[in-house]
Protein backbone atom coordinates (compact mmCIF):
# COMPACT_ATOMS: atom_id res chain seq x y z
CA UNK A 1 0.00 0.00 0.00
CA UNK A 2 2.98 2.36 0.71
CA UNK A 3 4.94 1.22 -2.28
CA UNK A 4 1.55 2.67 -4.10
CA UNK A 5 1.68 5.92 -2.64
CA UNK A 6 4.52 7.32 -5.19
CA UNK A 7 2.79 6.04 -7.86
CA UNK A 8 -0.53 7.72 -7.14
CA UNK A 9 1.52 10.86 -5.64
CA UNK A 10 3.38 10.66 -9.47
CA UNK A 11 0.64 9.72 -11.21
CA UNK A 12 -1.19 12.53 -9.79
CA UNK A 13 2.07 15.05 -10.55
CA UNK A 14 2.15 13.76 -13.96
CA UNK A 15 -1.63 14.77 -14.91
CA UNK A 16 -1.59 17.88 -13.72
CA UNK A 17 1.63 18.88 -15.31
CA UNK A 18 0.50 17.15 -18.45
CA UNK A 19 -2.62 19.14 -18.45
CA UNK A 20 -0.98 22.29 -20.90
CA UNK A 21 -4.78 24.47 -20.75
CA UNK A 22 -4.35 24.44 -16.95
CA UNK A 23 -3.44 28.27 -16.89
CA UNK A 24 -5.64 29.35 -19.76
CA UNK A 25 -9.38 30.27 -17.72
CA UNK A 26 -6.24 32.84 -16.40
CA UNK A 27 -4.93 34.09 -19.40
CA UNK A 28 -9.14 34.09 -20.72
CA UNK A 29 -9.90 36.43 -17.49
CA UNK A 30 -6.63 38.42 -18.28
CA UNK A 31 -8.20 38.99 -22.54
CA UNK A 32 -11.69 39.18 -21.14
CA UNK A 33 -10.69 42.27 -18.56
CA UNK A 34 -8.62 43.88 -21.60
CA UNK A 35 -11.29 43.88 -23.80
CA UNK A 36 -13.84 45.51 -20.68
CA UNK A 37 -11.10 48.12 -20.04
CA UNK A 38 -10.75 48.84 -24.29
CA UNK A 39 -14.07 49.11 -24.49
CA UNK A 40 -14.57 51.79 -21.32
CA UNK A 41 -11.58 53.26 -22.71
CA UNK A 42 -13.10 53.72 -26.00
CA UNK A 43 -16.57 54.61 -24.54
CA UNK A 44 -15.26 57.41 -22.47
CA UNK A 45 -13.40 58.85 -25.37
CA UNK A 46 -16.13 59.05 -27.23
CA UNK A 47 -18.27 61.15 -24.94
CA UNK A 48 -15.35 62.79 -23.72
CA UNK A 49 -15.00 63.99 -28.05
CA UNK A 50 -19.23 64.90 -28.10
CA UNK A 51 -19.21 66.74 -24.65
CA UNK A 52 -15.66 68.73 -26.18
CA UNK A 53 -17.68 69.46 -29.12
CA UNK A 54 -20.74 70.78 -28.16
CA UNK A 55 -18.54 72.89 -25.56
CA UNK A 56 -16.50 74.48 -28.28
CA UNK A 57 -17.81 77.39 -28.45
CA UNK A 58 -18.23 78.14 -24.48
CA UNK A 59 -14.48 77.33 -24.32
CA UNK A 60 -13.54 80.22 -26.95
CA UNK A 61 -16.08 82.40 -25.07
CA UNK A 62 -14.66 81.81 -21.60
CA UNK A 63 -10.73 82.04 -22.84
CA UNK A 64 -11.51 85.15 -24.52
CA UNK A 65 -13.41 86.75 -21.95
CA UNK A 66 -10.98 85.50 -18.86
CA UNK A 67 -8.07 87.00 -21.06
CA UNK A 68 -9.97 90.35 -22.15
CA UNK A 69 -10.59 90.95 -18.83
CA UNK A 70 -6.86 90.38 -17.36
CA UNK A 71 -5.71 92.95 -20.11
CA UNK A 72 -7.94 95.69 -19.46
CA UNK A 73 -7.86 95.21 -15.53
CA UNK A 74 -3.56 95.56 -16.44
CA UNK A 75 -3.34 97.69 -19.73
CA UNK A 76 -6.19 100.17 -19.31
CA UNK A 77 -6.13 100.45 -15.51
CA UNK A 78 -2.61 99.78 -14.55
CA UNK A 79 -3.47 97.01 -12.17
CA UNK A 80 -0.08 94.56 -11.34
CA UNK A 81 -1.27 90.72 -12.06
CA UNK A 82 -5.32 91.47 -11.92
CA UNK A 83 -5.83 87.67 -10.89
CA UNK A 84 -9.15 87.90 -9.83
CA UNK A 85 -10.23 89.97 -12.96
CA UNK A 86 -9.79 86.71 -14.82
CA UNK A 87 -11.50 84.18 -12.50
CA UNK A 88 -14.32 86.26 -11.81
CA UNK A 89 -14.88 86.47 -15.66
CA UNK A 90 -14.24 82.72 -16.57
CA UNK A 91 -16.25 82.05 -13.09
CA UNK A 92 -19.04 84.25 -14.15
CA UNK A 93 -19.19 82.01 -17.84
CA UNK A 94 -19.19 78.62 -16.75
CA UNK A 95 -20.16 75.54 -18.57
CA UNK A 96 -23.75 74.14 -18.31
CA UNK A 97 -26.95 74.45 -19.47
CA UNK A 98 -27.88 76.52 -16.94
CA UNK A 99 -24.97 79.00 -18.29
CA UNK A 100 -27.00 82.22 -19.20
CA UNK A 101 -27.94 85.64 -18.48
CA UNK A 102 -29.24 84.78 -14.28
CA UNK A 103 -26.87 82.62 -13.85
CA UNK A 104 -23.76 84.96 -14.89
CA UNK A 105 -25.47 87.85 -12.82
CA UNK A 106 -25.50 85.80 -10.26
CA UNK A 107 -22.26 84.39 -10.15
CA UNK A 108 -20.82 87.52 -11.39
CA UNK A 109 -22.07 89.69 -8.37
CA UNK A 110 -21.23 86.85 -6.37
CA UNK A 111 -17.77 87.18 -6.73
CA UNK A 112 -17.65 90.91 -6.90
CA UNK A 113 -19.50 91.28 -3.36
CA UNK A 114 -16.95 89.05 -2.12
CA UNK A 115 -14.22 90.26 -2.35
CA UNK A 116 -15.45 93.90 -2.10
CA UNK A 117 -16.67 92.26 1.48
CA UNK A 118 -12.89 90.51 1.94
CA UNK A 119 -11.54 93.82 1.22
CA UNK A 120 -13.57 96.01 3.79
CA UNK A 121 -12.92 93.44 6.51
CA UNK A 122 -9.14 93.13 5.21
CA UNK A 123 -9.09 97.08 5.63
CA UNK A 124 -10.90 96.78 9.43
CA UNK A 125 -9.16 93.78 11.35
CA UNK A 126 -6.47 92.87 9.03
CA UNK A 127 -5.03 89.50 8.20
CA UNK A 128 -4.34 85.99 10.24
CA UNK A 129 -6.19 82.98 11.10
CA UNK A 130 -9.09 84.35 12.98
CA UNK A 131 -9.97 87.01 10.85
CA UNK A 132 -9.80 84.44 7.87
CA UNK A 133 -12.42 82.76 9.60
CA UNK A 134 -14.62 85.97 10.85
CA UNK A 135 -14.81 87.35 7.18
CA UNK A 136 -16.05 83.77 5.79
CA UNK A 137 -18.90 83.45 8.45
CA UNK A 138 -20.06 87.32 7.98
CA UNK A 139 -20.02 86.45 4.00
CA UNK A 140 -21.40 83.52 4.41
CA UNK A 141 -23.93 85.27 6.26
CA UNK A 142 -24.45 87.93 3.90
CA UNK A 143 -24.73 85.90 1.19
CA UNK A 144 -27.72 83.50 2.65
CA UNK A 145 -29.74 86.83 3.38
CA UNK A 146 -29.23 88.66 0.10
CA UNK A 147 -29.81 85.01 -1.84
CA UNK A 148 -31.07 81.59 -1.41
CA UNK A 149 -28.90 80.09 -4.78
CA UNK A 150 -25.90 77.93 -3.54
CA UNK A 151 -23.85 79.19 -6.44
CA UNK A 152 -23.82 83.25 -5.07
CA UNK A 153 -23.29 81.53 -1.16
CA UNK A 154 -20.34 80.11 -1.87
CA UNK A 155 -18.54 82.05 -4.84
CA UNK A 156 -19.19 85.34 -1.96
CA UNK A 157 -17.48 83.23 0.72
CA UNK A 158 -15.14 81.56 -1.49
CA UNK A 159 -13.95 85.26 -2.78
CA UNK A 160 -14.02 87.09 0.23
CA UNK A 161 -11.62 84.58 1.70
CA UNK A 162 -8.81 84.41 -0.86
CA UNK A 163 -8.95 88.37 -0.37
CA UNK A 164 -7.93 87.74 3.17
CA UNK A 165 -5.43 84.97 2.57
CA UNK A 166 -3.94 86.34 -0.54
CA UNK A 167 -1.05 89.23 -0.22
CA UNK A 168 -2.41 92.58 -0.73
CA UNK A 169 -2.26 94.07 -4.60
CA UNK A 170 0.34 97.37 -4.80
CA UNK A 171 -2.45 99.27 -6.05
CA UNK A 172 -4.01 99.44 -2.63
CA UNK A 173 -7.40 97.82 -0.93
CA UNK A 174 -9.79 97.70 -3.59
CA UNK A 175 -8.01 96.92 -6.30
CA UNK A 176 -9.04 93.55 -6.88
CA UNK A 177 -12.33 94.27 -6.13
CA UNK A 178 -12.01 96.54 -9.20
CA UNK A 179 -10.68 93.55 -11.06
CA UNK A 180 -13.49 91.02 -9.95
CA UNK A 181 -16.23 94.28 -11.36
CA UNK A 182 -14.65 94.09 -14.91
CA UNK A 183 -14.54 90.58 -14.82
CA UNK A 184 -18.04 90.22 -14.53
CA UNK A 185 -18.95 92.99 -16.40
CA UNK A 186 -16.86 91.60 -19.37
CA UNK A 187 -18.78 88.27 -18.92
CA UNK A 188 -22.00 90.05 -19.17
CA UNK A 189 -21.12 91.61 -22.17
CA UNK A 190 -20.10 88.43 -23.89
CA UNK A 191 -23.10 86.85 -23.13
CA UNK A 192 -25.39 89.48 -24.32
CA UNK A 193 -23.18 90.21 -27.82
CA UNK A 194 -21.90 87.13 -28.43
CA UNK A 195 -24.94 84.65 -27.91
CA UNK A 196 -25.94 81.15 -29.54
CA UNK A 197 -29.36 81.09 -30.95
CA UNK A 198 -31.55 80.35 -27.83
CA UNK A 199 -33.89 78.40 -29.27
CA UNK A 200 -31.01 75.43 -30.67
CA UNK A 201 -30.77 73.91 -26.79
CA UNK A 202 -34.16 73.79 -25.41
CA UNK A 203 -35.83 72.85 -28.79
CA UNK A 204 -33.20 70.02 -28.80
CA UNK A 205 -34.17 68.94 -25.57
CA UNK A 206 -37.50 69.15 -26.28
CA UNK A 207 -37.05 66.66 -29.21
CA UNK A 208 -36.02 64.54 -26.91
CA UNK A 209 -38.67 64.26 -24.83
CA UNK A 210 -41.65 64.07 -28.10
CA UNK A 211 -39.16 61.18 -29.30
CA UNK A 212 -39.85 59.69 -26.22
CA UNK A 213 -43.45 60.11 -25.98
CA UNK A 214 -43.60 58.64 -29.43
CA UNK A 215 -41.66 55.31 -27.94
CA UNK A 216 -43.86 54.84 -25.17
CA UNK A 217 -46.99 55.38 -27.36
CA UNK A 218 -45.50 53.15 -30.23
CA UNK A 219 -44.19 50.50 -27.73
CA UNK A 220 -47.86 50.19 -25.68
CA UNK A 221 -49.38 50.03 -28.99
CA UNK A 222 -47.08 46.84 -29.71
CA UNK A 223 -47.56 45.58 -25.63
CA UNK A 224 -51.60 45.49 -26.25
CA UNK A 225 -51.19 43.74 -29.86
CA UNK A 226 -49.08 40.95 -28.86
CA UNK A 227 -50.88 41.09 -25.03
CA UNK A 228 -47.36 41.62 -23.66
CA UNK A 229 -47.72 43.01 -20.11
CA UNK A 230 -43.92 42.88 -19.68
CA UNK A 231 -43.74 45.44 -22.56
CA UNK A 232 -45.72 47.28 -20.79
CA UNK A 233 -44.10 47.64 -17.95
CA UNK A 234 -41.30 48.43 -20.21
CA UNK A 235 -42.87 51.50 -21.67
CA UNK A 236 -43.76 52.77 -18.31
CA UNK A 237 -40.17 52.43 -17.34
CA UNK A 238 -39.19 54.34 -20.32
CA UNK A 239 -41.67 57.01 -19.76
CA UNK A 240 -40.65 57.57 -16.43
CA UNK A 241 -36.89 57.98 -17.69
CA UNK A 242 -37.98 60.98 -19.32
CA UNK A 243 -38.36 62.93 -16.04
CA UNK A 244 -34.55 64.41 -16.03
CA UNK A 245 -34.69 65.46 -19.73
CA UNK A 246 -38.70 67.19 -18.81
CA UNK A 247 -37.04 68.67 -15.51
CA UNK A 248 -34.33 70.92 -17.54
CA UNK A 249 -36.77 71.79 -19.86
CA UNK A 250 -37.90 75.29 -17.38
CA UNK A 251 -34.36 75.89 -16.83
CA UNK A 252 -33.15 75.92 -20.38
CA UNK A 253 -36.52 77.86 -21.59
CA UNK A 254 -36.06 80.59 -18.99
CA UNK A 255 -32.59 81.04 -19.75
CA UNK A 256 -33.47 81.38 -23.45
CA UNK A 257 -35.92 83.78 -22.88
CA UNK A 258 -33.44 86.08 -20.98
CA UNK A 259 -31.28 85.98 -23.87
CA UNK A 260 -33.85 86.63 -26.55
CA UNK A 261 -35.01 89.39 -23.89
CA UNK A 262 -31.52 91.45 -23.85
CA UNK A 263 -29.54 90.20 -27.05
CA UNK A 264 -30.94 92.67 -29.96
CA UNK A 265 -29.71 89.64 -32.24
CA UNK A 266 -32.52 87.13 -31.27
CA UNK A 267 -35.31 89.54 -30.10
CA UNK A 268 -37.61 87.85 -32.19
CA UNK A 269 -37.11 85.19 -31.20
CA UNK A 270 -39.29 85.63 -28.17
CA UNK A 271 -42.35 84.68 -29.49
CA UNK A 272 -41.40 81.36 -30.56
CA UNK A 273 -39.43 80.36 -27.34
CA UNK A 274 -43.22 81.02 -25.80
CA UNK A 275 -44.13 78.87 -28.34
CA UNK A 276 -41.70 76.22 -27.50
CA UNK A 277 -42.38 76.61 -23.93
CA UNK A 278 -46.28 75.74 -24.45
CA UNK A 279 -45.49 72.64 -25.89
CA UNK A 280 -43.14 71.74 -23.40
CA UNK A 281 -45.88 72.17 -20.82
CA UNK A 282 -48.46 70.12 -22.51
CA UNK A 283 -45.63 67.49 -23.57
CA UNK A 284 -45.16 67.50 -19.64
CA UNK A 285 -48.75 66.49 -19.13
CA UNK A 286 -48.96 64.09 -22.04
CA UNK A 287 -45.82 62.14 -20.89
CA UNK A 288 -47.87 62.15 -17.21
CA UNK A 289 -50.65 60.58 -18.80
CA UNK A 290 -48.44 58.02 -20.39
CA UNK A 291 -47.19 56.49 -17.04
CA UNK A 292 -50.84 56.18 -16.46
CA UNK A 293 -51.74 54.03 -19.58
CA UNK A 294 -49.36 52.14 -19.60
CA UNK A 295 -49.27 51.12 -16.40
CA UNK A 296 -53.24 50.65 -16.61
CA UNK A 297 -52.45 48.28 -19.74
CA UNK A 298 -49.60 46.20 -18.10
CA UNK A 299 -52.78 45.76 -15.29
CA UNK A 300 -55.17 45.18 -17.64
CA UNK A 301 -53.15 42.46 -19.88
CA UNK A 302 -52.32 41.01 -16.72
CA UNK A 303 -55.35 40.34 -15.60
CA UNK A 304 -56.74 39.24 -19.20
CA UNK A 305 -59.32 42.27 -19.35
CA UNK A 306 -57.96 42.64 -22.96
CA UNK A 307 -59.55 40.61 -25.85
CA UNK A 308 -58.31 40.89 -29.67
CA UNK A 309 -60.77 43.06 -30.40
CA UNK A 310 -59.68 45.65 -27.69
CA UNK A 311 -55.83 45.30 -28.37
CA UNK A 312 -56.82 45.99 -31.99
CA UNK A 313 -58.77 48.86 -31.20
CA UNK A 314 -55.91 50.75 -28.76
CA UNK A 315 -53.14 49.35 -30.52
CA UNK A 316 -53.98 51.34 -33.36
CA UNK A 317 -55.37 54.51 -31.91
CA UNK A 318 -51.66 54.52 -29.72
CA UNK A 319 -49.90 54.20 -33.01
CA UNK A 320 -52.31 57.07 -34.58
CA UNK A 321 -51.13 59.31 -31.51
CA UNK A 322 -47.24 58.47 -32.15
CA UNK A 323 -47.35 59.44 -35.68
CA UNK A 324 -49.08 62.85 -34.63
CA UNK A 325 -46.38 63.05 -32.57
CA UNK A 326 -43.57 62.89 -35.19
CA UNK A 327 -45.51 65.68 -36.83
CA UNK A 328 -45.21 67.67 -33.67
CA UNK A 329 -41.35 66.84 -33.09
CA UNK A 330 -41.11 68.21 -36.50
CA UNK A 331 -42.86 72.00 -35.76
CA UNK A 332 -39.73 72.02 -33.11
CA UNK A 333 -36.79 70.99 -35.23
CA UNK A 334 -37.51 72.56 -38.46
CA UNK A 335 -35.30 75.51 -39.18
CA UNK A 336 -37.60 77.66 -40.61
CA UNK A 337 -41.13 79.45 -38.92
CA UNK A 338 -43.15 78.39 -41.91
CA UNK A 339 -42.28 74.78 -42.33
CA UNK A 340 -42.68 74.99 -37.92
CA UNK A 341 -46.32 76.03 -38.31
CA UNK A 342 -46.83 73.87 -41.21
CA UNK A 343 -46.17 70.65 -39.09
CA UNK A 344 -47.82 72.22 -36.31
CA UNK A 345 -50.57 72.44 -38.06
CA UNK A 346 -50.68 68.75 -39.08
CA UNK A 347 -50.12 67.85 -35.81
CA UNK A 348 -53.23 69.56 -34.97
CA UNK A 349 -54.96 67.80 -37.68
CA UNK A 350 -54.23 64.26 -36.92
CA UNK A 351 -54.40 64.64 -32.72
CA UNK A 352 -57.87 66.46 -33.57
CA UNK A 353 -59.47 63.52 -35.52
CA UNK A 354 -57.85 61.28 -32.75
CA UNK A 355 -59.71 63.00 -30.01
CA UNK A 356 -62.98 62.30 -32.17
CA UNK A 357 -62.84 58.99 -31.48
CA UNK A 358 -62.79 59.05 -28.03
CA UNK A 359 -66.24 57.85 -27.76
CA UNK A 360 -66.19 54.67 -25.17
CA UNK A 361 -69.47 53.45 -26.45
CA UNK A 362 -68.06 53.63 -30.06
CA UNK A 363 -64.21 53.16 -30.06
CA UNK A 364 -64.90 48.99 -30.28
CA UNK A 365 -63.67 47.89 -26.75
CA UNK A 366 -65.34 45.86 -24.14
CA UNK A 367 -65.00 45.61 -20.29
CA UNK A 368 -64.69 47.94 -17.84
CA UNK A 369 -60.68 47.78 -17.75
CA UNK A 370 -60.71 48.92 -21.22
CA UNK A 371 -63.32 52.23 -21.34
CA UNK A 372 -61.75 53.62 -18.35
CA UNK A 373 -58.12 53.36 -20.79
CA UNK A 374 -60.36 55.62 -23.18
CA UNK A 375 -61.78 57.84 -20.82
CA UNK A 376 -58.14 58.29 -19.60
CA UNK A 377 -56.52 58.70 -23.53
CA UNK A 378 -58.74 61.67 -23.61
CA UNK A 379 -57.66 64.37 -21.26
CA UNK A 380 -53.98 63.02 -22.40
CA UNK A 381 -54.99 63.98 -26.51
CA UNK A 382 -56.33 67.20 -25.21
CA UNK A 383 -53.45 68.07 -23.42
CA UNK A 384 -51.31 67.54 -26.81
CA UNK A 385 -53.78 69.33 -29.01
CA UNK A 386 -53.20 72.07 -26.76
CA UNK A 387 -49.63 71.40 -26.89
CA UNK A 388 -49.90 71.82 -31.08
CA UNK A 389 -51.62 75.34 -30.69
CA UNK A 390 -55.18 74.23 -30.81
CA UNK A 391 -57.08 76.53 -27.63
CA UNK A 392 -58.24 74.44 -24.79
CA UNK A 393 -61.63 75.05 -25.86
CA UNK A 394 -61.34 74.17 -28.57
CA UNK A 395 -59.69 70.92 -28.30
CA UNK A 396 -61.95 69.79 -25.60
CA UNK A 397 -64.71 70.03 -28.36
CA UNK A 398 -63.29 67.51 -30.47
CA UNK A 399 -63.88 65.05 -28.42
CA UNK A 400 -67.37 63.25 -28.07
CA UNK A 401 -70.03 63.61 -26.30
CA UNK A 402 -70.85 61.28 -23.30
Amino acid sequence: MEGDAPARNGGTARTASARPGAARPARGRTGSALRRARGFVASRSRVGALRVKSSLWKIVQITFCSVAAYWVAEQLLGHSAPLFAATSAMIALGFGHGTHLRRTVEVAAGCTLGILIGDLLLALVGTGVWQAAAVVAVSLIVARFLDSGTIFSTQLGLQSLLVVLLPAPEGGVFTRSIDALVGGAIALLVVVLTPRNPRLEPADRLREVIEDLAGVLRESATAVRGLDATMAWHALVQARATQKTIDDLPTMLRGASEIATMAPAYRGQRAELRRLKRVADQIDLGVRSSRVIARRLASAITHGSVDEQDADALSTYLDSLADAMLHLRRSVTEPTASARTGAEYLARQELAECASRLDPAEFGVTGLECQSLIMLLRPMTVDLLVGAGAEREEAVGYLPKL
